[in-house]
């Protein structure tokens, strides 16, 4: 070793991976275990008073459910990447952000989520959180410390983020949230899945808990659900007590592919956001198009908080049509694609659409006209944009 600390390439290439432990083989292997054996009873209640005996070496694991050497590997490379004290691996995405969630908020505490959430975060918040009696509320989905101070309250315990939003892409001043969270104790947590660790390293930031849906980016092929929950020192130990408390853990076989996805994670992002930046340019010279919701780009009303504290982005963004459409119309549009299928997730080697309407409480959305979420892959651009050129003159036909 050099002594100089490795490049994100690098890191990806190499950490979280041990041949010599595997005789050879470069990768970790898919260990299938539930009951594991001790050759002590000294080793056993060592490893029973402890819960789980994690490890970042990999050597001790007390149960099937508190990981194995294929778990541990993706938790060692995101703790890597993220910077992060730990990492624990959940079965998809929104078990990350519940699991994380329920480890730091509790009946009578206030939860303030910005109003641009995933909609199955505003879901488990109403439907769980609000009824157990933490109060929850939202907040404007461009909020700045300010914004957020009005909003604090004696009783605030956390502040949930998703910088850009899902659908509409609104951006927050992280660095100014997590400095007033941190002056007055209050936990912050943000879904990082649209920019993975290669875009923002949130923790950097002073935010104390980044989520992934590693369904997306980290698996990138379209074919395991996971989650990752990326902790600072601070809260390590209570997300986990509740991923113990709750019963999460990861397959084995979904952490392999999500361990295997990773270490081509770079090549793929540059190249879908590439993809994505040349077709956002293009689609906002449209006259079928009002607005291109995609922080990267310079008439983004967040392109400034992107250009300070990102360092990438991903090839997911939305548009706004000029005008509203029949649904048959919008259903002629994206039925015709060759190239992009409809389907709600995102981050694959293939391109999807969809559409859907905000939901809104802070600041209500108002504009009816369509909002088409695009996710682009790793096909030819040219092949991608004449996709939707055709699917425009399918618009104006009328369906």
């Amino acid at each position: 070793m050099t002594g100089k600390r490795p490049g994100k390439a690098t890191k990806l290439a190499h950490m979280g991976r041990n041949p010599a432990r595997q005789y050879g083989a470069v990768n970790p292997p898919v260990v299938r275990a539930s009951t594991i054996v001790f050759e002590s009873l000294e080793a056993f209640e060592t490893i029973r008073d402890h819960h789980s005996g994690r490890g970042r070496d990999q050597a001790r694991f007390g149960y099937g459910r508190f990981g194995t050497m294929t778990t541990a590997s993706l938790e060692i490379l995101a703790s890597e990447l993220e910077g992060a004290a730990d990492s624990f691996l959940t079965s998809s995405g929104l078990s990350a952000i519940t699991t994380a969630l329920l480890a730091i908020v509790k009946a009578g505490d206030h939860l303030l989520v910005v109003d641009c959430a995933y909609l199955p975060t505003r879901t488990f918040c109403e439907r769980l959180l609000t009824p157990m009696g933490v109060g929850v509320e939202y907040m404007p989905s461009d909020s700045d410390a300010a914004q957020v101070a009005a909003r604090c309250r004696d009783t605030t315990k956390a502040i949930f983020l998703e910088s850009p939003g899902s659908l509409t892409f609104e951006m927050q001043d992280l660095r100014g949230i997590a400095a007033l969270a941190q002056e007055r104790g209050i936990t912050t947590l943000i879904d990082n899945t649209w920019a993975s660790p290669l875009g923002c390293r949130p923790l950097d930031l002073g935010i104390d808990i980044s989520i992934h849906a590693a369904t997306k980016h980290f698996v990138g092929h379209s074919d395991a659900m996971l989650g990752i929950i990326c902790c600072n020192e601070a809260t390590v130990r209570p997300v986990h007590q509740m991923m113990h408390a709750l019963g999460q853990s990861a397959g084995s076989e979904e952490a392999y592919l999500g361990q295997r996805g990773a270490r081509t994670l770079e090549v793929r992002l540059a190249k879908a956001s590439a993809s994505a930046l040349d077709l956002c340019q293009w689609l906002e010279a449209r006259p079928e198009v009002d607005r291109v919701l995609y922080p990267p780009l310079p008439s983004d009303p967040g392109h400034a908080l992107w250009q300070r504290d990102f360092t990438g982005a991903c090839g997911l963004f939305s548009m706004i049509l000029a005008e509203d459409h029949p649904r048959s119309a919008i259903a002629s549009m994206v039925e015709g694609y060759d190239f992009f299928s409809i389907g709600a997730s995102w981050g694959g080697y293939e391109s999807l659409v969809r559409t859907e309407v905000p939901v809104r409480s802070a600041v209500p959305w108002t504009d009816k006209r369509p909002i088409l979420r695009y996710s682009i892959g790793l096909e030819d651009p040219a092949d991608l944009r004449a996709d939707l050129e055709a699917g425009f003159a399918r618009l104006a036909a009328g369906g």
